[in-house]
């Protein structure tokens, strides 16, 4: 905080301290009963004439975002969650010690009460003509320097809340997000799926490849991981006869901060049993359009200067045969162990070891081709090395049933048919203990009571998940993590204000 800063939040305390000396300093007797976009809709288009001669009783509240104060009359704009809407306070009207009051104690960013009459200014504003105006909260904190944005993104994220106050901006990204959640849960309702919760706090970290948090339950003395993903669980829900659910819900990977990523981040993931997962890309471009026709009204949006249509349908490309066109490497080079690596060390990819055929694959694709596709893709035929849940493909053993949908260079939906055969998991779990044991963080355990339920049988299943967070990047063309998630991780605390 500058000294100036500091010293007017010194005279916000001293009228504060004038305040509590008349009594309560912090009422909650005032009751708001309209908000200003409500009245702009109602009464925006009516004449001075009109307004002067139907009177129109309203009662507002509002931070205060702009103050003219003038000699027996002045104005103040209220800030709702709607709007803004002006008011005139007059000394004649409000009394000689309520406009004391008003021109004395209050300052920007103050929480007020309004009750007049609707009038328009001669430059047509839409205001309202105040027979009663209350303080109902000291700010004790002045708003930032040019109140209408806060120019340090980092600060925006630190303290939201004063984003919040004085970027309409990035209201209007949260609002959007809102929506989107409303509208997932709608299309999957409508779909007969059922929503459920499952734990956060797992015995056994799994579901997904990558670091867990860890922390420790006092009474059990034990161990416990941050979800890394509910797959486990859902799946379970799956063979106990939850055909058909969902999950809208955090998840926690002990991972680095960057534009794409933060440690806590909330997905969709959803399981549908006697599927696939060709039905399931085909599921994905049904929500995708139904999404952005709820919450963006078209197919079609513009992120980071680049417009991406949804309305077509989206193509599907095997994973060998997307490297090969973006790389112009022969496919049939890429299908060979040794010469993928020699194609991997020449991409200056530092290749471990105990990589096999599949990883090779993925990481050249990763280096590659992932930022390249811009235009919606589903890409299919992953290795099966590197998706230990997914089931083997027909055609050819190396592969899996799996797809992953990219836009704008991002992964958005990852899914696949579920592998099912309790046997071949537990073989899948072994191999990733063994690369866990040799110092693989992000490998999974070896989850017994996971089989367990395998064993009593998991139909033929299909299961997907999406993030919220990048779905709302789309949606808002936010080219940050930290811009849609209200509350980012950061480093250091930035707890302090002053």
């Amino acid at each position: 905080m500058s000294d100036d800063s500091r010293n007017e939040a010194e005279q916000r305390r001293r009228k504060l301290g004038e305040l509590r000396c008349r009594g309560e300093a912090y009422p909650n007797t005032f009751r708001r009963e309209d908000l200003a976009v409500d009245l702009a809709n109602a009464y925006g288009e009516l004449s001075k004439q009109a307004l002067a001669e139907t009177p129109v009783e309203v009662t507002v509240a509002g931070r205060v975002m702009l103050r003219r104060v003038m000699g027996k009359a002045s104005f103040i704009t209220l800030e709702d969650p709607s709007g803004r809407i002006q008011c005139y306070v007059r000394r004649d009207d409000v009394g000689e010690e309520g406009y004391a009051d008003f021109r004395h104690l209050w300052d920007l960013g103050d929480i007020a009460g309004v009750r007049g009459t609707l009038m328009k200014t001669n430059t047509g504003e839409l205001t309202v003509h105040a027979r009663e105006a209350g303080l109902l909260v000291k700010a004790l904190r002045p708003l930032p320097e040019k109140h209408h944005g806060l120019a340090d993104r980092e600060l925006r994220y630190r303290h939201r809340h004063l984003d919040l106050i004085v970027n309409e901006e990035s209201r209007d990204v949260f609002r959007i997000r809102a929506r989107l959640v409303t509208a997932l849960r709608r299309f999957f309702d409508e779909r007969g799926y059922l929503e459920v919760e499952t734990p956060m706090m797992h015995p056994i970290p799994g579901g997904a490849a990558a670091r867990p948090f860890v922390t420790h339950h006092n009474a059990l003395d034990t161990n416990l991981y941050l979800r890394v993903a509910p797959e486990l669980y859902l799946k379970r829900l799956v063979v106990g006869g939850f055909e058909r659910v969902y999950e809208i819900n955090r998840c926690f990977r002990n991972e680095g901060l960057s534009p794409r990523h933060n440690p806590e981040f909330t997905t969709v993931e959803f399981y549908q049993a006697f599927a696939d997962y060709v039905d399931l890309m085909d599921l994905t471009e049904e929500l995708l359009r139904e999404l952005l026709q709820d919450v963006a009204g078209g197919t079609s949006i513009t992120f980071e200067g680049r417009e991406i249509d949804f309305g077509p349908a989206i193509p599907r490309r095997r994973m060998t045969t997307a490297v090969a066109a973006e790389t112009g490497i022969a496919e049939a080079d890429l299908l060979d162990e040794t010469r993928l690596g020699e194609i991997a060390r020449g991409m200056n990819i530092s290749v471990e070891p105990d990589w096999g055929w599949g990883r090779l694959l993925m990481e050249v694709f990763e280096a590659r081709v992932e930022a390249n596709l811009v235009a919606p893709t589903f890409v299919t035929h992953y290795p099966l090395e590197v998706s230990p849940l997914a089931r083997k493909s027909a055609e050819d053993p190396r592969l899996t049933d799996r797809f992953e949908l990219f836009v704008a260079g991002r992964e958005i939906a990852n899914g696949f048919s579920e592998l099912n055969d309790p046997e071949e998991q537990a073989d899948r779990f072994a191999r990733q203990a063994e690369l866990k044991d040799r110092g693989d963080l992000e490998a999974m355990h070896y989850d017994k009571d996971f089989l367990a339920a395998l064993e009593h049988g998991m139909p033929p299943t299909a299961g997907e998940g999406i993030g919220v967070d990048r779905l709302a990047m789309l949606l808002t063309d936010s080219s940050t993590i930290r811009d849609v998630v209200l509350f980012p991780q950061l480093r250091g605390t930035g707890g302090d204000e002053s």
